[in-house]
């Protein structure tokens, strides 16, 4: 079957354009691509694109025409006087044109004067329509019969009279005219433009093949095509760093808005600063449109908590280790449980649909790093409902308390949440299973759509968990990006090599990136500081020299791995440029700032420079003599994630700071280490 997008046309089909539809489906699919025109566009065109694997192409229009219309055309005489005959042929060759006319004011469209061009009546037989079509057809449209939809004679039909082979450009510049739903803002992009030929073409992007596939496959939402299946479908994208899932998921939530305007929509994601940035290109892809509701998964949480009922507060990450600290001494002290464990452990319990000891002491801990006895269970669980307890009596909360206290009132009945028809997840490798089971709750049941997007690399669904441990069901429904086009080989590579050094036997399935063709740039800059003070204001002084060569300061990405980096970074950046030169992008920000977060924070975002500090600070946290050897595996392939999506955050360059001796697997061999001096 021929690769078709969108593989469901949305929307009720005329009996023609079903028939159509269908005989295209049956070309070879190691032959062809077919686009159906989306119905979101009201100006005048064809159907259909065709596109074969040597670059030859063809549009086609469906003409709904009957014998009574031939017989307008043939013998007028016998029609009634007092009524006008259609001319048959005449819409759809004007919508070509039309289409051809706009096509030909395309940047790369000077070779596109003759594209073929058919037009199908699928109710009208050879004969009758070769009589009409001596009469009234013009200017080279070929015209197709019923009887040559069928597949024998459709493959040979488009053999004669596709076009010759066309240039890259042609090919695009069709592709734009035909299906702008894909073009992307040369904004969306922090990879250095490609030159070409034609200074115009810089200005917008496409989606390529496999990404536009993804964003309309399962676009019919259709209350009659979903209601058999009786369930709501799930499908789930896996993607390198920059192989465009954000912009699938931004580009899926509008082109859902404008299909199904009724339908409600919800995206969700785990950290503000990727919300703030997914909001910000919907918005300018359909500027003024509110239609679609954009959550972090957390500040929805909290919306749904009634008006009556307060969430008592948040309580600080320090805090929060000096009481872990407190009740691991108390209850596991005479144990080889640390506080980073129990930690561990009480996070991993607030992401489980478990509640009660006897469901703790059943559940499935695989993949957790540590085994435990019953015995050791028993101690940890009396250890967290302590931690619960003193929680609440200091009248502060966690985030997994947040979560796990809306299941309880949905379950119980005190909450009634609103239903969703679609519901997007981008970064969703790191949702919890009771984060899902939430999203399902909300889900309309019979016909409702969950579509998810995630890049196992960047750390998969907490530890040891998996899509179906998860309640979700993907087999068959689960798809594969592997090609970047955010980042330059350099870079890509040089993450590669680093996270291969560190975590050599990683068994999780990871997303191995593409690197065939990707454009050369430059290679990582190392450099070595001694002292933290000094990594600050060597990160500031290189900074000032980006933007005293030019550099806009909203092309500028800083991440520290601690938020007291943070916000001394900001400080001092706006001590030398003035107030809101730097902020962090959790907050609202203008495209003209440096944004400046943690790298907790980073993931989703993207920019032409990133800078990457503090990494000493992990270093030191894996060597650390209070954590046992599970615990020391565990942490190190968890940092070397964070390091590995901190670094393909970058389009253009990289620079990497490191206080102190430089550990192996900061090879300098790996990238171009500087000591010292600029």
């Amino acid at each position: 079957m021929a690769k078709f997008m969108p593989n469901s046309p949305p929307g009720s089909l005329t009996p023609v354009v079903a028939k159509v539809v269908r005989a295209l489906k049956a070309l070879p699919d190691e032959d062809f691509i077919i686009w159906h025109r989306l119905s979101i566009w009201e100006d005048l065109g064809p159907d259909f694109f065709i596109l074969t694997k040597d670059q030859r192409v063809a549009l086609l229009k469906v003409s709904d025409a009957s014998t009574r219309d031939i017989l307008w055309v043939s013998q007028p005489a016998l029609m009634p006087a007092d009524e006008n005959g259609p001319a048959l042929g005449v819409t759809e060759g004007e919508a070509l044109r039309s289409f051809t006319e706009k096509l030909l004011t395309e940047p790369g469209s000077a070779e596109l004067t003759h594209i073929p061009q058919l037009i199908v009546f699928p109710n009208l037989r050879e004969k009758k329509l070769s009589q009409a079509a001596r009469l009234t057809q013009k200017n080279g449209i070929v015209w197709v019969p019923g009887e040559g939809l069928k597949p024998e004679r459709l493959l040979r039909g488009l053999e004669k009279h596709l076009s010759q082979p066309l240039s890259s450009d042609n090919i695009q510049a069709l592709r734009k005219a035909f299906t702008p739903e894909v073009v992307i803002p040369v904004d969306f992009t922090v990879r250095k433009p490609i030159e070409r030929k034609v200074e115009a073409e810089l200005t917008e992007y496409l989606l390529d093949y496999d990404q536009e596939w993804l964003l309309k496959c399962d676009l019919d939402l259709n209350d009659a095509a979903r209601r058999a299946s009786q369930d709501f479908s799930v499908r789930v994208i896996n993607g390198v760093a920059g192989s465009g899932k954000s912009l699938i998921i931004v580009y899926r939530a509008l082109l859902l808005r404008r299909l199904f305007p009724h339908k409600r929509i919800l995206v969700l994601t785990h950290n503000r600063p990727l919300m703030r940035d997914l909001a910000a290109r919907y918005a300018i892809l359909n500027e003024g449109d509110d239609g679609v509701e954009w959550r972090t998964f957390m500040t929805w949480c909290m919306s749904l908590y009634p008006n009556q009922v307060e969430i008592d507060e948040r309580i600080s990450h320090t805090e929060r280790e000096q009481l872990i600290s407190e009740v691991c001494h108390d209850h596991l002290g005479d144990t080889a449980v640390t506080p980073t464990m129990l930690e561990s452990e009480i996070d991993w319990f607030k992401d489980q649909l478990i509640t009660r000891r006897s469901e703790y002491l059943m559940a499935d801990r695989t993949g957790r790093g540590f085994a435990l006895q019953e015995s050791m269970r028993q101690k940890i669980f009396d250890a967290m409902s302590d931690y619960s307890g003193r929680l609440e009596g200091r009248g502060r909360t966690d985030w997994g308390g947040v979560v796990k206290r809306l299941w309880g009132m949905i379950e119980s009945g005190e909450v009634d949440p609103p239903s969703y028809d679609v519901i997007l997840v981008d970064e969703a490798q790191f949702f919890a299973p009771i984060w899902f089971e939430l999203v399902k709750r909300v889900l309309n049941p019979q016909n409702g759509h969950l579509f998810l997007v995630a890049d196992p690399t960047q750390g998969f669904l907490k530890r040891g968990q998996s899509w179906l441990s998860s309640g979700l069901e993907v087999r068959g429904r689960s798809h594969r990006l592997d090609r970047s086009y955010r980042t330059t080989l350099q870079i890509l590579g040089y993450a590669v090599n680093l996270y291969r050094a560190r975590v050599p036997t990683d068994e999780e399935e990871i997303v191995v990136p593409n690197l065939l063709d990707m454009p050369a740039g430059v290679v990582p800059f190392i450099v070595q500081v001694s002292s933290p003070q000094d990594e600050i204001t060597r990160v500031v002084n290189e900074i000032s020299n980006l933007i005293d060569a030019g550099v806009q300061k909203g092309q500028i990405l800083v991440i520290h791995t601690d938020w007291p980096g943070v916000d001394t970074i900001i400080e001092r950046l706006n001590q030398k440029y003035g107030p809101g030169t730097a902020v962090d992008p959790k907050d609202e920000h203008r495209r003209d700032q440096i944004r400046v977060c943690t790298l907790n924070a980073v993931t989703g975002l993207e920019s032409p420079i990133v800078f990457l500090i503090g990494l000493n600070l992990l270093y030191e946290q894996e060597q650390s003599l209070r954590i046992s050897d599970e615990e020391r595996v565990e942490l190190i392939r968890d940092n070397t994630r964070k390091i590995y999506m901190a670094i393909t955050r970058a389009g253009q360059r990289v620079v990497i700071t490191y206080c102190g001796a430089m550990p192996e697997w900061l090879d300098p061999t790996n990238g171009r280490q500087v000591r010292g001096g600029t």
